[in-house]
């Protein structure tokens, strides 16, 4: 575990000097922009959520980002927040929720990795499916990064395919895409039931991100 830790850190820092020396005028390809994300995903229809504060937006140094909640008939509910970047070689870089999340009062509880139908023939995609806590309210969060047609849950993953496209493809564009479901009280089994809805909302929602998110 530590030689791997060791190799992780060695090939981040490499890569960060890699992409330094990288052409700082890279090839920011064509997308969509999410003003005009659709409201109605199958059987969910959105709700625009405030935009975040100036403050928050500086933090991020994101370009474009959504931020929504989708309700089905049934009454079930979740937030999507997906954030893009044009170009991570200023030190703009994607923020995992874990970053976030703490300072706003949430606090993890549990973490592990899972895979979920994308809504693509029989495919599955690897996402990361945390339980946070906050006084008695309860959220099961899934979320992966996506870049140039690669989805992976793992950080380092995303940090090292961001190494490789900046010099094969003078690219470091890439998103996160995060959903987030209530843990309902007095419900059995809620914590299964609030995943369930992540998980069939990510399948609605996974097809429609190439437009957004360019490969």
């Amino acid at each position: 575990m530590l030689a791997r830790a060791i190799v992780v850190f060695v090939c981040l820092a490499g890569g960060a000097g890699v992409i330094a020396r990288a052409q700082r005028y890279e090839a920011v390809p064509m997308r969509t922009s999410f003003a005009v994300f659709p409201m109605q995903i199958g059987e969910w229809t959105g709700v625009q959520e405030p935009p975040f504060e100036p403050r928050i937006l500086e933090v991020l140094g994101v370009n474009d980002y959504l931020t929504r909640a989708y309700f089905r008939p049934d009454k079930a509910g979740v937030g999507l927040y997906i954030g893009y970047w044009e170009s991570q070689r200023q030190g703009d870089t994607i923020h995992a929720p874990l970053n976030c999340l703490p300072g706003a009062g949430w606090d993890p509880v549990s973490k592990t990795t899972i895979e979920v139908p994308n809504g693509i023939g029989d495919h599955r995609i690897a996402v990361n499916r945390y339980i946070v806590r906050k006084g008695l309210d309860s959220e099961v969060i899934l979320y992966w990064y996506q870049s140039h047609g690669n989805v992976v849950a793992s950080e380092y993953w995303s940090r090292l395919f961001l190494i490789r496209d900046a010099v094969r493809l003078n690219r470091t564009d890439g998103s996160i895409v995060r959903v987030i479901a209530p843990v309902l009280p007095n419900v059995e089994i809620a914590e299964t039931v609030a995943e369930r809805t992540a998980a069939q909302f990510v399948k609605a929602l996974f097809p429609l991100l190439p437009t957004y998110l360019p490969s």
